[in-house]
This record gives structure tokens, C-alpha cells and sequence, in this order.
């Protein structure tokens, strides 16, 4: 059976505050039974906080809506990202103050609180749950949608599998790529962008001016191998499909510390770019905004999100000029990334976490 995927988009009909997108999302809350998910629910809102210069995450005026409408369903909300990303919430508005609830770390100030859950797939054994998570009795799943160089989108199910874990449990769904570092010596020009954008300072250089990896910090997140402008970083990438599989499962791991009914996903897709807000800087809208997305079922939510960000609709001349769109038919973000963006859609699916039929009922 298809799953109800709230719509609310962005397109405004007339000039009228009512008719924009933060009205439609009032909208869209007021129609979702938040209070038989929520009422007297200890309520983790899951978010993406950026950093650096990054200017494209959610606008805290959606966040203070989400917020308002959760307390008015008698929840008890708390907004929570990354341990060692809090520090920079602050600087795109994410306070106390503006959004009317605290801001924790999701796994501790040290990224030490956690519990440990099964998952048996491949060498992701076990996953590190935070432990604030595993604490609350609901969550909102409020993603940005965009894109990712390591999966394609990064929406729904990338924000908890990558969010809600501890950074070694992120480092190990990484490495399911079977990832193996090549340099080129001849190709580099010591421009140091791969160190410099490395969140893990994982990349060094020998005083011979070899080309150095320090695994333990390594994340895996394929930054070094993006920001090569002389394209001499490679990473053997065939476990791709074991990537977005073992996101898929450490999604569910996540997903089943909390009871039916519980927890409501919603993506934003607005300032579409090509990549992750990890990256602590913005590009250029790929496409025009599109609106936001919203369902009890998070397969049904990440499908829709990826079926509307159309490649027909590409703004020409937005992609960074180190990247390029391949030829021929395929999503956007394949077209970007060379990579199936609905392989962490479809393992999910296949894992029983929803439904990729769905139903669109539009917010007016």
C-alpha cells in the first residue's frame, strides 16, 4: 500500500505571507497527528548544524516552526546533531533562544555516551547508537536535502545513519567501500586542498612530500579525493552498493530503539547543492528550490524527495567547475556523483523500514 508523503511546496500562487513556504509548513504540521506520536514524548529533533562558512542548512525560522508545533502537541523537544559539531550551531542561528529548545550532542560532549546495537553486515559488525538518542522516546528526522559525494543525496536516511552514531561507527560505514588510497605523484601540485579540507587532519605530507594517510583518523568521507583539482587521489570505490547498504542498516539499528509510531521524517529541499553541509562551505543552487517533504515512513520520504529534484530543471552553470555532469539520461546526482543515489532507498525497502510506493497529498 502507497504511503501518505506530505508536500509542501515552494511555488507561491499569490502575494500573500499565507501562501510561502513557512505557512504551508505550519500547515503541514497542523495536518500531522503530531500528538498521538509526541504527547508527553521526550522529542530528539535531528539536525545537520553545518560549520565553517556554510550558509545553505535549514533556516532556524523552519526549525522554530517544528518546535512551536511539538511543544503545542504536549512534546518535550531537544534539537541534537554530531558531538563535535555543537560548536558551530551558533553561527547560522541554531541557539536556545532563537529556536525555543536546548541544543545537546547526540552521543555526549566527548562522543563517549552510546549504546552498542547488531548489525552483522560485512565488517559492520556492531554500530555505536548515541546515547541521547537511544534516550529519547521520539524523533524528528529533519534533513536537508542535497547531495553527497560518497552516496549520491544525503537526505533522510543519511542524516541519521551518518547523525546519530558515533564518529569511529561513521569511519566504519565508510570503510564498507573496501577503500584502498592511490597517489599520484606526478599529478600533484602540493596544493594541500585535500589536507585542508580532511575533517579527520588524517592527510599529511612526509618531508620528501609523499602523499601521507593516517587511517585512524581517516573518516572515509572521499573530501581529499573531491577537492584534488589534479585529480591525483583515487579510491577503489566497488563497495559503493556496501556503502549505502550498511547506511541503510545502521539506519534501522537507529530506528529500532524507539516503539512504533514515534519518530517523523522531513526533508527540506531547498538550496540544493552538489555537496554535503559537512563540508563547511556553500555552492550554487543546482536546481531551483522545490519545497519540503514529510511522512511517518522514511523510505517513502527519501523516494519522493529524490523523484523531485529533476535533472531537467539543472540551473546551467551551478556545478563547481571540478565537477562535471555525465552524459546521457540518469538522476541529477548520478549524473554528478557516478553514483545510484535510490541504493540506500532500495536496501531499505528491502529491510523492511517502509514503502517506496507513495501518495503525494499536497499542502495548499
Amino acid at each position: 500500500m502507497a504511503s501518505k508523503v506530505h508536500f509542501a511546496s515552494t511555488k507561491v500562487k499569490q502575494l500573500t505571507a499565507e501562501d510561502t513556504l513557512p505557512a504551508k509548513f505550519q500547515r503541514m504540521l497542523e495536518r500531522s497527528d503530531l500528538k498521538s506520536m509526541f504527547d508527553d514524548q521526550t522529542v530528539a529533533v535531528k539536525i545537520h548544524v553545518g560549520g565553517n562558512l556554510g550558509y545553505t542548512t535549514i533556516h532556524p525560522l523552519f526549525l522554530r516552526i517544528l518546535i512551536s508545533a511539538l511543544k503545542a502537541a504536549g512534546g518535550k523537544p531537544f534539537i541534537t546533531d554530531g558531538s563535535f559539531s555543537i560548536a558551530e550551531a551558533t553561527a547560522r542561528g541554531y541557539t536556545e533562544e532563537v529556536l525555543g529548545a536546548p541544543i545537546i550532542p547526540v552521543a555526549g560532549v566527548a562522543d563517549k555516551y552510546f549504546i552498542t546495537k547488531d548489525v552483522g553486515y560485512r565488517s559492520l559488525e556492531k554500530v555505536q547508537v548515541a546515547g541521547n538518542i537511544a534516550d529519547a522516546d521520539a524523533m524528528v528526522d529533519f534533513s536537508h536535502g542535497k547531495g553527497h559525494g560518497h552516496c549520491g543525496f544525503g537526505g533522510a536516511i543519511k542524516n541519521i545513519a551518518m547523525g546519530c552514531v558515533t564518529v569511529p561507527t561513521r569511519g566504519r560505514i565508510h570503510a564498507l567501500m573496501d577503500t584502498e588510497f592511490s597517489w599520484d605523484a606526478d599529478a600533484c601540485k602540493h596544493c594541500n586542498l585535500c589536507q585542508e579540507n580532511c575533517p579527520g587532519n588524517a592527510i599529511s605530507f612526509s618531508d620528501e612530500g609523499e602523499f601521507q594517510v593516517f587511517l585512524h583518523n581517516c573518516r572515509y568521507c572521499m573530501h581529499c579525493v573531491t577537492s584534488c583539482p589534479e585529480k591525483a587521489i583515487e579510491i577503489r570505490e566497488e563497495g559503493i552498493r556496501y556503502f549505502q547498504e550498511g547506511m541503510a542498516r545502521t539506519t534501522k539499528a537507529v530506528l529500532d530503539t524507539f516503539q512504533p509510531n514515534r519518530v517523523l521524517y522531513i526533508t527540506l529541499l531547498a538550496n540544493i547543492t552538489p555537496l554535503c553541509d559537512c563540508w563547511g562551505f556553500t555552492t550554487a543552487s543546482l536546481v531551483p528550490d522545490i519545497g519540503i517533504v514529510a511522512s511517518d515512513d522514511i523510505v517513502a520520504v527519501e523516494q519522493s524527495a529524490l523523484d523531485l529534484i529533476k535533472t531537467e530543471n539543472y540551473i546551467e552553470g551551478s556545478l563547481p567547475e571540478q565537477l562535471e555532469l555525465a552524459e546521457g539520461d540518469g538522476h541529477l546526482f548520478w549524473k554528478i556523483w557516478r553514483k545510484d543515489p535510490y541504493l540506500q532507498v532500495e536496501t531499505a525497502a528491502e529491510i523492511g523500514l517502509g514503502s517506496r510506493d507513495y501518495q503525494i497529498a499536497e499542502i495548499e
